[in-house]
């Protein structure tokens, strides 16, 4: 009898939440999507000087640290060198100060003078930790890409980011035939999703403008433009050359190295891993 392959059919892999912009992640098994992101996912971001979001791109120790979601939706920091420290989430109440968030001033909650001290003494910076109590109308997405009304956290730019395991295979492919092989194969974490898809050709997403995963369904907003925490071992802290270097060479389009496309809620509901992913909609694929 002649054998028939099976093509297999789009379904999300993993889900990851960072509770805290910057540091570590969580995976879990589901995961309840708001209108401005997964529940959970940065909610707390840590700042600087200015009020300047602090993240990977200034420095790469953050990688090492960690924050574990409590019920209450505050967090307990872990990092190498300091005892952990639970977090809970603070009264608005108190007031709120003005944080830059890539060029936005986003009102946000201090979180207190214990927080700022675990996260100065760990960066051996002057820092705070702040939170934001109101994602519903404290950052408005890019409204370039965004319909009126449409909020985020204190992610980069969108709700939520995607990729695929497919094009992760087909980057470690280009990087493991590349002048420096010995800097892959590179692991999903490096690209900080919050949803990974399996079941792909690579480069697929290029070409999604609406998709459904489970019952909930997204807007494709943009693509994703990739900057030095790519570089970051999410492990060690350690930077190195891939995959900017290969994504230079093989993902530029226009002036941004891509990989990953920023998705906008358009319902609401809980993902699940395993659940079906449904192409929508299409577009035309980026051209560079």
């Amino acid at each position: 009898m002649p054998s028939h392959e099976v093509t297999p059919r789009p379904a999300l892999s993993s889900l990851h939440v960072h509770p805290v912009k910057a540091l570590g992640r969580s995976s879990p098994a589901q995961a309840v999507v708001e209108p401005w992101g997964l529940a959970g996912d940065r909610r707390w971001m840590v700042a600087g000087a200015g009020g300047k979001a602090v993240t990977q791109r200034q420095y790469a120790r953050l990688a090492l640290a960690s924050a574990e979601a409590l019920p209450d939706g505050g967090v307990r920091l872990t990092a190498p060198g300091r005892a952990p420290l639970t977090v809970r989430v603070p009264d608005p109440a108190v007031g709120t100060v003005v944080v830059d968030v890539f060029g936005t001033a986003v009102d946000a909650v201090p979180a207190g003078p214990d927080a700022d001290a675990w996260f100065g003494a760990y960066l051996d910076a002057e820092v705070r930790l702040v939170h934001m109590d109101d994602p519903a109308r404290r950052r408005p997405v890019d409204p370039e890409y965004a319909l009126p009304g449409e909020t985020v956290s204190f992610a980069d730019g969108y709700p939520l980011l995607v990729t695929t395991t497919a094009s992760l295979d087909a980057l470690n492919a280009l990087i493991a035939a590349g002048e420096h092989p010995e800097e892959g194969p590179l692991p999903m974490e490096r690209f900080r999703p919050n949803v990974v898809v399996d079941g792909t050709e690579a480069w697929e997403e290029d070409r999604w403008a609406r998709i459904a995963i489970g019952d909930v369904t997204f807007r494709v907003a943009k693509p994703c433009g990739r900057c030095v925490v790519t570089t970051t071992d999410q492990r060690t802290g350690v930077r190195g050359r891939e995959p900017l270097r290969t994504l230079t060479r093989h993902r530029r389009f226009g002036r941004k190295l891509v990989f990953g496309q920023n998705l906008v809620p358009e319902t609401t509901g809980t993902l699940r891993v395993g659940d079906p992913v449904r192409i929508l909609a299409t577009r035309d694929a980026p051209t560079a």
